[in-house]
């Protein structure tokens, strides 16, 4: 069961990264998993029994959240952008009250209290993510990525960036591959690469691959490094850090709404209807968050 509840979030973390705007971090987080990813990666040859059995189905569940919904969202996102986004919403801020359970226990380890360091961070990584957004490039045609070896450069550093962005919540991945202007060549790519397996048109996979795995490669050598410095910084400075989330965090609903276009698609839409829909979502996304980030992921 422990299993099956591991792969549903890995799924939920899949999706989210493929929304502009949403986080697998910050998915972590609210789902009540985010320190034990950290720590099975970063203590993944100290504990290696432990460790694979949690970060299995994790990616397993990721692997098909991309796969599976990659084509639902994409349609999601173009015919009912504004409910969707409230539900990502509900998804993201249902994970609050256990982020600010955490925080709280951290300042009471260290026997601290909420100083004017807690603030300053919270704000300045708030802003950092609303600015982010604003940064989205336009949304046009993108051209198709061909194999050439500056290609395959630019792909292995965006996948260590893309790896970063996993693991840091509140920064979204498929956002900053916009900035750079990659996402939709890399949604192009993944879509072709799909469609490829499910015709068995071998050439098209081993065309795809190598343009995929470079990518890969760099996702796995920066998910490492960038969890060794989430780790120390949890060790050494844990309510510091649970500040620097919380505004990662609280910042993502702007980013979603703003960065999927939610509001031009309101105005295009029955008003009254779509806000009654993305409400109930929102509430729906909400409480089982709350509820799924509450299950015990110990022995």
């Amino acid at each position: 069961m422990n299993a099956l509840w591991l792969t549903i979030k890995g799924m939920l973390m899949g999706i989210s990264n493929i929304i502009p705007g949403v986080s697998g971090g910050t998915m972590a987080v609210s789902l009540g998993i985010y320190d034990d990813l950290i720590f099975s990666i970063t203590q993944f040859f100290n504990k290696k029994k432990k460790s694979i059995r949690f970060l299995v189905p994790l990616a397993l569940g990721l692997i098909l959240g991309v796969v599976f919904f990659s084509y639902a969202i994409e349609f999601l996102l173009a015919e009912y952008a504004f409910i969707t986004s409230l539900a990502f919403v509900g998804l993201i801020t249902g994970g609050v009250p256990i982020l600010l359970k955490e925080f709280r226990e951290a300042l009471t380890e260290r026997n601290e209290e909420v100083s004017w360091r807690h603030g300053l961070i919270f704000l300045f990584f708030l802003l950092v993510v609303l600015a982010m957004s604003l940064m989205q490039e336009p949304v046009g045609d993108a051209a198709a990525l061909e194999i050439s070896f500056s290609n395959i450069l630019i792909l292995f550093g965006l996948g260590i960036i893309a790896s970063a962005t996993m693991i840091v919540p509140g920064i979204s991945g498929s956002l900053v591959l916009m900035i750079f202007g990659y996402y939709y060549q890399l949604l192009q790519l993944l879509t072709s690469f799909f469609n490829n397996v499910l015709a068995l048109n071998w050439a098209g996979i081993l065309e795809d691959m190598i343009l995929i795995a470079p990518v890969g490669i760099g996702i796995i050598l920066g998910v490492f490094l960038v969890s060794k410095g989430i780790e120390y910084l949890f060790i050494n400075f844990p309510s510091l850090t649970y500040s620097g989330i919380l505004g990662l965090v609280i910042a993502s609903p702007v980013a979603i709404l703003y960065n999927t276009n939610a509001f031009a698609d309101l105005a295009q839409s029955n008003i009254f209807t779509s806000l009654l829909i993305g409400g109930i979502l929102l509430v729906i996304s909400f409480y089982l968050i709350a509820k799924l980030g509450q299950v015990d992921e110990t022995e």
